[in-house]
């Protein structure tokens, strides 16, 4: 009896050690760990952050197509982003002392 005893003690704490190591690996060393779910997550995150923002510029991109499809619009564009003037015209910027970095 003592021994039957003794046997099912110690098979109660191999089991016990095996689940212990079991759920170790399975949490941290496995290829399929929670670990690493954790860091996938976080990254599906940030890349459907940097989505909605890329849409958000292909949606202002496409106004922005449509607005330079008219030529007076696309003239206007080019000359307050790009600077670019008619021939035989000359251009002068206006600077305001408020609007001068220092």
């Amino acid at each position: 009896m003592i021994l039957k005893d003794i046997f099912d003690n110690i098979y109660r704490y191999i089991y016990l050690v095996i689940f212990i190591v079991f759920l170790i690996w399975m949490i941290f060393l496995d290829t399929h760990s929670l670990k690493i779910h954790n860091e996938l997550d976080r990254e599906v995150e940030k890349l459907e952050i940097q989505k909605k923002e890329l849409e958000k510029l292909i949606k202002e991109d496409n106004k922005n197509i449509k607005y330079l499809e008219n030529t007076d619009s696309l003239e206007r564009f080019a000359r307050e982003k790009y600077g670019h003037k008619k021939e035989n015209e000359t251009i002068f910027y206006i600077e305001y002392k408020d609007s001068i970095k220092q």
